[in-house]
């Protein structure tokens, strides 16, 4: 005989009457309205759609694809991939509010499988019951692993889940190469100062979402200020908008002005995008040692700063002073690479700040002087050979004679020392097979030794 549900047999369920459901609807409502009134207001201020949304005319400008889908609702899997500020997550609320499909968006960085695996399950049954699709987006999605990646792919293949990953990584070092294959990347650009200013305009008159309520009179050099400092990161510049009113005391009218000088105590110190592993890092060394390489001291110099500001590693700068000085400069200049060793063990030695001296001086000097890749050429040549041809016996003549029973070899027989020559030179052959790798330009110091070479190499 079965228990009485009360004797714990049985989960006990509360039966609900609609007049509970409408409280709790109500209740649930008046709480988002609630978070959204004191939210910042960076997310205060996202659009909901995209004619309210400011840059990025190469993804959302009308005829473009991504506006197309939207209209459409032929959403496909998208990663989007830009810096911080520049309306990842902002396309993707957009695209929540047009789509008739479901939505779900999780965080890789509090998520793991089971959340992934909860939400395809859902996405699933409701699939077959109702044959709508679920667009999952994931934020910060470089944070997930090769095998959280690859829990999403049977059902994507599949076709009733879509992905929406935002990124400030390349996705295509920090993503599979199948996810990828399956969905379209769009990177977002970093705002211009022009379109930092318009959306900046719009949270101070929009009464609803904004700072229309209270009264603020923004200077214009204010607004050029933080356009400018937030290096193109709408979030950080509505942010340090909000604090600044926030913090400076109505006049006597009632009204905030928001000036030049409150603006600058807003932001405080500025923050470039520099990250030690990803795009910015590398492409800002790439620039670096192009700018070297092209004979820029002055953009050599304003990509060291950049670095140096966002906090790098001085000892990586004076490295890639040192590539470039051996592989750019050469032997046009044979100081180049003496000064950029000096700088390196300077800069261990000292530290910074004061190491932005002698690594500035290197950086200036390597980038004035004469240029030559000839060495560069020359040893990525002869490792070819070496790789993809039959290794060059030693000839005999070379071979070592210091140990006894060499000479009954054979080794260092008929070996002419240059030094008992005229001019310390013999013509003498030192491979078996003969090759040419260095080939001397007539740029600063090489020339001359093109001009000795063109002596002595056997022809």
């Amino acid at each position: 005989m079965p228990l009485p549900r009360s004797q714990g047999m049985y989960p006990i369920q509360k039966v609900m009457s609609p007049s509970s459901f409408l409280s709790q609807d109500l209740f649930a409502e008046a709480n988002k309205e609630l978070l959204f009134q004191h939210a910042p207001l960076s997310v205060r201020m996202r659009p909901s759609s995209l004619e309210e949304f400011v840059g990025q005319e190469h993804i959302v400008g009308e005829g473009k694809l991504l506006p197309r889908a939207m209209a459409s609702d032929r959403l496909s899997s998208l990663i989007l991939y830009g810096p911080p500020g520049t309306g990842k997550t902002t396309l993707a609320h957009c695209i929540q509010q047009r789509t008739k499909a479901h939505f779900e968006r999780v965080n890789a960085v509090a998520s793991n499988v089971e959340d992934l695996r909860r939400v395809i399950a859902a996405s699933q049954n409701r699939y077959v019951t109702t044959q709508r699709k679920t667009i999952l987006f994931i934020d910060e999605i470089h944070r997930f692993n090769k095998a959280q990646q690859d829990v999403l792919m049977p059902d994507l293949e599949e076709g009733h889940l879509i992905l929406i990953g935002a990124t400030a990584f390349n996705p295509f070092f920090s993503l599979t190469s199948p996810l990828l294959s399956r969905s379209l990347v769009f990177e977002l650009k970093s705002l211009s100062s022009s379109e930092i200013i318009t959306i900046l305009t719009g949270a101070v008159y929009d009464k609803q979402r904004g700072l229309g309520n209270l009264k603020v009179k923004i200077d214009a050099k204010a607004l050029e200020f933080l356009a400018g400092t937030c290096d193109g990161d709408a979030r950080r510049a509505l942010n340090a908008l909000e604090i600044g009113c926030l913090t400076t005391p109505p006049g006597a009218d009632g009204s905030i002005s928001f000036t030049l000088e409150a603006a600058q105590e807003s932001i405080q110190k500025k923050q470039v995008v520099y990250d030690r592993d990803g795009d910015a890092h590398y492409d800002t060394a790439s620039a670096f040692i192009k700018s070297m390489r092209g004979s820029d001291p002055d953009a050599a110099l304003y990509w060291m700063a950049k670095m140096i500001y966002a906090g790098e590693d001085p000892r990586f700068i004076a490295r890639r002073i040192c590539i470039c000085a051996a592989e750019d400069v050469g032997n046009a200049d044979t100081r180049a690479l003496v000064i950029a060793n000096a700088a390196l063990q300077t800069s261990e030695f000292i530290g910074l700040p004061e190491a932005r001296i002698p690594l500035a001086q290197a950086a200036v000097y390597v980038a004035c002087a004469p240029k030559s890749n000839a060495v560069y050429l020359g040893i990525d040549k002869a490792l070819e050979d070496v790789k993809a041809q039959r290794a060059q016996e030693v000839p005999a003549h070379l071979k070592d004679a210091s140990y006894q029973g060499a000479k009954q070899l054979g080794r260092g027989t008929d070996y002419k020392y240059a030094h008992n020559f005229e001019g310390h030179y013999v013509d003498q052959a030192y491979l078996s097979v003969k090759a040419r790798y260095y080939e001397p330009t007539e740029m600063g110091e090489e020339k001359q030794i093109k001009e000795r070479l063109q002596k002595t190499r056997r022809d």
